[in-house]
């Protein structure tokens, strides 16, 4: 069936690594102070929106599992929906999903970013960056990364978001196939919180690491063989709060070398590390046609 959308109407969603992931501590109201890097990937799901003036959100593919009110697209929607200036603003929206959920990879905040950038024009929000990202935040740490759309060092929460090129390198992305809940990890007795914070001037690959990953390896021995397997090709290193991890390359085909050879219960993805999102340069080619009108 052909697809009804043109390929205009699409707008990338793109994944994340966490290159490293740090807890420095806790604060007062429960959220934990991170240090991490997050690495924007060419890789993702994709969103088409189809305005109207119903003043309804419907989400045209519910995630089975995920109640609409819960999805971070139809809670991102309705968060903007106040800021729009069209009458009655509505919308269905499409969600090509490609990203596995509960992988670290940050595919429904990516998800709920892409939400907030695009209303933000198809509405003529006329929001600014800033306070796109101040929304994100309600969703969840994570969103305000991917409205910015640039590999960071990111603090705090994940809100302090210092820009930093990085070598555009190639990763080979494998699911383990299982679901990790992040608040299940970050509620672990056994979960450090006390690691020394870096200068982001001395960062390293080698010499940083992952808190979480350990106590997920613990809990889920999936997880651990899959790193196992991996860094004998090149390091390794599991995403966020996994199940996701990842292997760094720098060459594509060397990658696809060794994707080839994993075992087939684990689905996987190569994609190019981009100092700059899909989405950013999809926002971008929107605005410079506009500009021409």
């Amino acid at each position: 069936m052909a697809d009804p959308l043109t390929s205009a109407a699409w707008w990338p969603s793109p994944a994340k690594l966490n290159l490293f992931l740090h807890i420095l501590g806790r604060y007062e109201n429960g959220y934990h102070q991170l240090q991490s890097l997050f690495q924007m990937l060419d890789y993702g799901d994709r969103l088409a929106f189809v305005t109207d003036e119903s003043g309804s959100v419907r989400l045209q593919e519910p995630l089975a599992g995920v109640p609409n009110d819960e999805n971070l697209v139809v809670r991102a929607a309705r968060l903007l929906q106040p800021c729009a200036n069209l009458p009655h603003a509505g919308v269905t929206i499409h969600l090509d999903k490609q990203l596995p959920m509960g992988g670290g990879i940050g595919g429904g905040s990516s998800n709920a970013a892409t939400t907030l950038v695009a209303l933000n024009v198809l509405w003529q929000c006329h929001l600014s960056e800033d306070e796109l990202a101040d929304i994100g935040l309600s969703l969840g740490a994570d969103v305000p990364i991917f409205v910015r759309g640039l590999t960071a060092f990111a603090g705090g929460v994940g809100e302090q978001i210092t820009p930093v090129a990085q070598p555009e390198n190639w990763y080979l992305v494998v699911n383990p196939g299982i679901h990790i809940s992040t608040a299940d990890v970050f509620g672990a007795d056994e979960l450090p919180r006390n690691t020394a914070p870096i200068d982001w001037d001395s960062y390293q690959f080698e010499t940083t690491g992952n808190d979480c990953q350990q106590i997920v390896c613990d809990r889920h021995p999936e997880v651990a063989k899959l790193l196992q397997w991996l860094v004998h090709y090149a390091p390794s290193r599991m995403t966020g709060t996994g199940a996701c991890v990842f292997a760094t390359f720098t060459d594509q085909n060397l990658a696809r070398q060794v994707q080839a050879m994993l075992p087939a219960e684990w689905t996987s993805f190569v994609a190019k590390g981009v100092n700059q999102s899909p989405l950013k340069q999809k926002l971008q080619e929107v605005n410079a046609t506009s500009d021409t009108r």
